[in-house]
């Protein structure tokens, strides 16, 4: 799975930063990207990211 940010729904709240810091990180526009792949270690707080976006921001692309 890959983490995709949509920076058009993204309000830089920095939540998914703050659950996922290894994937996520606000950037000098003050929206999230995605700044690494999801790994087997970071599958589950990436999941965790997406479902406690407040806006629905982020979803996944299989790869």
């Amino acid at each position: 799975m890959k983490a995709k940010v949509h920076k058009d729904i993204c309000i830089g709240c920095g939540m998914c930063e703050n659950i996922c810091p290894e994937v996520f990180k606000i950037g000098d526009d003050e929206k999230a990207v995605v700044i690494s792949e999801t790994t087997v270690a970071t599958y589950d707080e990436v999941k965790d990211a997406m479902l406690s976006c407040p806006v629905a921001a982020i979803s996944e692309e299989e790869i």
